[in-house]
């Protein structure tokens, strides 16, 4: 085939139609292989979606700081108070030591029998062994002196004493001291209280808190 044969004539139809295709199709494929920087990522979105993530983020956090110091509190206090209810049944085993005690006047010990005085020795260090016992776990006796202020937090007013020296609303005798299991009341110390002078039959004491 001759060169003249192979040469492409831009005048034919068939060629300038293919020619027209061709430049048609160009802006489309340059479009395609650099895109408008306009349609790039809104980047202040992002940035404002990156913050609310991290604020979440930070919120869980402390809401799950705050949940196990929450259950370390309750299973701390589960064990501190779990003993509550045997405690407070025992304080009746400590009241009848301390009653049996208090049964001997000391002129009878002095002239009892050897063998009573070891058993009024051995009532009494079962006590202190008890009331032992009571502080290694927390449970400390709150028994108020004659003239303390009556504190109804603490104590419970059993009854009333007209003329005494000490100012009304104190305390004047004590029936059964009061226990403390932590910072809860296990027990109130039941007390008798100083009456006002003057005050009419039947009045009582202020007792609440």
């Amino acid at each position: 085939m001759s060169d003249e044969n192979s040469k492409i004539d831009p005048e034919t139809p068939e060629t300038a139609a293919k020619l027209a295709e061709i430049l048609a199709a160009e802006p489309a494929r340059q479009g395609e292989a650099e895109p408008d920087a306009a349609a790039g990522p809104d980047v202040a979105a992002l940035e404002a979606e990156i913050a609310e993530l991290k604020d979440r983020l930070l919120r869980v956090a402390a809401e799950m700081e705050n949940t196990r110091k929450r259950a370390e509190r309750d299973r701390a206090d589960a064990t501190r108070y779990a003993a509550a209810n045997f405690a407070r049944d025992m304080l009746q085993v400590s009241d009848n030591l301390r009653r049996a005690i208090g049964t001997l006047k000391d002129d009878e010990r002095e002239g009892a029998a050897d063998s009573v005085k070891a058993m009024v020795e051995g009532v009494e260090m079962t006590e202190r062994q008890l009331l032992s016992i009571f502080e290694r776990h927390g449970i400390r006796e709150i028994t108020p002196q004659p003239g303390e202020r009556f504190d109804p937090n603490l104590h419970e007013a059993m009854f009333e004493v007209p003329g005494t020296e000490h100012p009304a609303g104190t305390v004047v005798h004590v029936l059964e001291g009061g226990y403390t299991i932590g910072d809860r009341l296990l027990r109130a110390a039941r007390v008798g209280v100083a009456k006002a002078e003057g005050a009419e039959k039947g009045a009582n004491i202020d007792t609440t808190a």
